[in-house]
């Protein structure tokens, strides 16, 4: 698996480039491979695959649970992809950055332990696929309010036009967030 490392700004996340072919036919690409994991540094064992189809307008997160990490991608369609450092004593805590993610591009993004994630979908619909270090559960998931005014996030869905579930909706700020784990 040939895997381009593409820069990012904030320092644990890894944002993949997979090598894609593509012909007349569609294309094909590797979207994990355990060794060329391992060659950059993530050995973490994944336990559990998730998939999510959303439509136009939705935004899913910021989801978190403590210690799981997450390697994700958009098989269908087109998002963009949040990551939020919730790390204690991180020098980039509470910062945040943003990737797209597509069918086109392939690329896939290491959300490493003590980030908070979340997506707005940019196509007419998306199929988001990740894989977990650790497996979900109810009393370890903690959501953060998306347009917390201390994190400041640029989403490309403006407020009245996105479609939140009513968890999301309901979120508390990263610092009341924080003050119960």
């Amino acid at each position: 698996m040939a895997l381009e490392v593409l820069p990012t700004r904030l320092d644990g996340p890894l944002l993949l480039a997979p090598q894609v072919f593509g012909d007349e036919r569609g294309f094909f690409l590797e979207t994990f491979r355990e060794e060329a994991l391992a060659e950059l540094g993530i050995t973490d064992r994944f336990v559990q695959d998730n998939h999510s189809r959303s439509v136009r307008g939705v935004v899913r997160g910021l989801h978190f649970q403590q210690d799981t990490g997450k390697l994700v991608r958009c098989a269908r369609g087109t998002i963009l992809d949040v990551l939020v450092d919730i790390r204690d004593g991180s020098d980039t805590f509470g910062q945040w950055e943003a990737f797209e993610l597509s069918d086109r591009t392939g690329r896939v993004l290491w959300a490493p332990p003590g980030f908070a994630h979340g997506f707005a979908v940019l196509s007419d619909v998306a199929d988001v696929l990740y894989k977990q270090t650790r497996y979900w559960q109810a009393d370890a998931d903690r959501a953060i309010q998306l347009a917390d005014p201390a994190l400041g996030i640029d989403w490309p869905i403006p407020p009245d036009e996105r479609v939140l579930s009513d968890r999301d909706r309901s979120a508390a700020p990263l610092a009341d967030v924080l003050q119960r784990r």
